[in-house]
C-alpha cells in the first residue's frame, strides 16, 4: 500500500500496522508522536492500529536539551 509520511510517499505491506511502520523507519524505542489523518494515535495503539491505502501520517520525535 502507499501511504504518505511527513509529506513523503512511502510504500509499506497490505495490511501494516502503526507498529510495522515505526520498526520500518528504525523508530523502535524512540520517543515519537505520531498523527494518523490528524489525529493523534497513542502509543498503546501502536501495535493494533492498522493503516490503510492513502493514509497521511506525521512523525514528531522529541529532542532533549536545553
Amino acid at each position: 500500500m502507499k501511504i504518505q509520511v511527513n509529506g513523503q510517499d512511502q510504500k509499506l505491506k497490505d495490511e501494516a500496522t502503526l507498529a510495522d511502520l515505526v520498526e520500518a523507519m528504525g523508530l523502535q524505542g524512540k520517543r515519537i508522536a505520531i498523527e494518523v489523518n490528524e489525529e493523534l494515535v497513542p502509543r498503546g495503539e501502536f501495535d493494533h492500529h492498522a493503516l490503510r491505502e492513502a493514509d497521511r501520517i506525521e512523525i514528531v520525535q522529541a529532542i532533549g536539551g536545553g
